[in-house]
């Protein structure tokens, strides 16, 4: 038992030093913050706008696309309105104030502790 101490077995671990505290790693200054785009970003960002400007000088023309395709992006706006000005099935608006809080009895004060105070 007296080796399995002196070896390093046991609860207190081989290498640490009895009676006496550890040393604190020193404390890492806090890093610079980076700001909200990066180089890289910055890069990719110049790539895709020159992209967009010179694909369209070497590209040839697209021919217009059919009548229904041009309709979908009117009828999702129509529906977005239709969703916005219909009122909703109970007949509150989402601003409808709230309803008053129910009164308690004692019993029920006593048992829960949550009763509004009127």
């Amino acid at each position: 038992m007296v080796a399995e101490r002196r070896a390093g077995g046991g609860a207190e671990g081989g290498n640490k030093p009895r009676g006496r505290r550890q040393a604190r790693p020193a404390p890492v200054p806090p890093r610079q913050q980076q700001g909200y785009f990066t180089a890289g970003l910055a890069a990719l960002f110049l790539c895709l706008t020159a992209l967009l400007v010179l694909l369209p000088l070497v590209l040839p023309p697209l021919p217009p696309p059919p009548l229904m395709l041009l309709l979908v992006p009117v009828g999702l706006m129509a529906v977005l309105l239709a969703l916005a000005l219909v009122p909703s099935a109970d007949g509150r608006g989402a601003t409808a104030p709230a309803p008053p809080p129910r009164a308690c009895t004692e019993d029920s004060r006593v048992a829960r502790g949550t009763c509004a105070v009127l």
